[in-house]
């Protein structure tokens, strides 16, 4: 069953320049886009840094508005779902798990905002064990983001995402920000919620290793479009496309 659609999206922003900022030209960051994806399934979204994949996934979640094109979940559109409701069809997981994390306030606090239930001690109980989930202790519930490494805050912001029970989780560079040690371990962490929570994941990074690991479908984005797209064996592992074939190239290898 098609859980996302994705139909001739196009977006544009208008670049300032000066004391004060006149428009000076636009930068088309979705360019008739079109995809889709099936319930239960990973569709990682690679290209190189301003390729338009952060704007495609912000557009997902309703974070962005296109400028034309029509974006539906469960085949509505999200002008059809109310804030609430598009918040528990999709959520999305940043980059820089800090900046997505109020300081001021515990962990508990904002995972238990996020269960939807009036008893405290259910929100407590729920947030503890969504925490084990995502491989931390659920004795945490007091403590602070200052206080967690940056793998550790990017768990608390996936365990808060997670908490919504979306059925579209929409995660944009999640591992980017972290060391080598601790990427393989998110990746590992969404391979498993993938498989025994039955995530639909659009999985957005410029690590073409991780995306091969993840995704059942690819689709590789340059200045706003999609270039090519298809299962992953068969994009990664024989590129019809110029473009794609560099970004291969470009993959690190150790001897």
């Amino acid at each position: 069953m098609e859980l996302l659609s994705v139909r001739g999206v196009s977006k544009s922003f208008t670049i300032e320049r000066g004391i004060f900022k006149s428009a000076s030209g636009a930068v088309h960051a979705l360019d008739n886009v079109t995809l889709s994806l099936e319930a239960g399934k990973t569709l990682g979204v690679v290209g190189e840094s301003g390729s338009g994949k952060t704007t495609l996934g912000k557009a997902i979640c309703g974070l962005v508005t296109p400028d034309g094109g029509e974006i539906l979940i469960s085949g509505k559109t999200l002008a059809a779902y109310s804030r609430r409701e598009l918040s528990s069809k999709t959520q999305m997981v940043f980059q820089d798990p800090f900046a997505s994390l109020n300081p001021r306030l515990s962990v508990g606090t904002m995972l238990m905002e996020a269960v939807a239930s009036p008893l405290k001690e259910t929100r407590a109980s729920a947030a503890r064990e969504m925490l084990e989930r995502v491989g931390l202790p659920g004795s945490i519930l007091n403590c602070y983001p200052h206080q967690f490494s940056g793998g550790q805050r990017q768990r608390i912001a996936l365990a808060r995402v997670l908490l919504r029970q979306p059925e579209l989780l929409v995660a944009d560079e999640p591992l980017s920000a972290l060391d080598l040690t601790t990427q393989s371990q998110m990746l590992s962490l969404f391979v498993e919620l993938k498989k025994h929570l039955k995530l639909s994941i659009v999985f957005i990074s410029h690590d073409i290793v991780a995306t091969s690991n993840l995704a059942d479908y690819v689709v590789v984005m340059n200045n706003g479009r999609i270039v090519e797209e298809g299962e992953t064996a068969a994009v990664l592992g024989n590129p019809r496309e110029a473009y794609t074939q560099r970004l291969l190239a470009s993959v690190p290898v150790l001897y």
